[in-house]
């Protein structure tokens, strides 16, 4: 299905019934990147996998932001009617998921980000410089805005009020410490590191990721 928001068209698909879950992808990808994932969730509930801005089906644009995504989502949200639902984000998925968190604070039920970083810093050093000859050959737009976004402070991090899981692979792309340090400044966050895993391996294991997203949404 289509929606127009904020002079772009987003598109998205919606499955399931229950308590309502939306899923973010990451950079370059799209809504079938949680097709798995999607199925089994949609046993128990209502599951919205939006394709951001410039990915998959949804509109094309010649400039890309995190702070534009966060806007379009919460709007996708206000829009639906979707009251209060969890939020999964994945790598880019998960920044907006933080920004989300950050200037809409009563939006979601809970959060869950993973393979998020706060700044570019956090990006380990071998791959971000895989990123920036990408960059060179191609000028992406998409890898423009990892090489320069996002840019949110601890202060933002310590505002947050929307229970909260920060997942990561031991070996991701991602620092270790600088996920540490996110769970650590968001007031009573859940923090885990997934031995063994990379950036993304543990996504295709649809039943591991099931059960961390299942175990917090069901505790109080």
């Amino acid at each position: 299905m289509m929606i127009h928001i904020n002079n772009i068209d987003i598109w998205y698909k919606v499955s399931g019934q229950g308590d309502p879950i939306v899923l973010l992808h990451g950079n370059g990808q799209d809504h079938h990147f949680f097709r798995k994932l999607k199925r089994k969730l949609s046993e128990d509930y209502t599951v919205y996998a939006p394709d951001s801005r410039d990915h998959g089906k949804s509109g094309k644009v010649r400039y890309l932001d995190y702070m534009s995504n966060m806007h379009d989502i919460a709007e996708f949200i206000r829009i639906l009617e979707i009251e209060k639902p969890i939020l999964y984000g994945f790598s880019d998925g998960g920044i907006v998921g933080l920004l989300l968190a950050i200037h809409y604070p009563h939006l979601l039920k809970k959060l869950i980000v993973s393979g998020a970083n706060t700044n570019p810093d956090g990006i380990r050093r071998i791959p971000f410089e895989f990123i920036k000859l990408a960059y060179l050959l191609t000028s992406s737009i998409k890898l423009q805005m990892m090489l320069t976004q996002p840019n949110i402070t601890i202060g933002e991090l310590n505002t947050i009020i929307t229970p909260t899981l920060v997942l990561a692979g031991h070996h991701d792309v991602i620092r270790n410490e600088h996920t540490i340090e996110i769970a650590e400044n968001i007031p009573g966050s859940e923090l885990k590191l997934l031995r063994g895993e990379g950036h993304a391996s543990y996504i295709s294991k649809t039943n591991k990721i099931y059960g961390i997203i299942t175990d917090f949404i069901m505790k109080e």
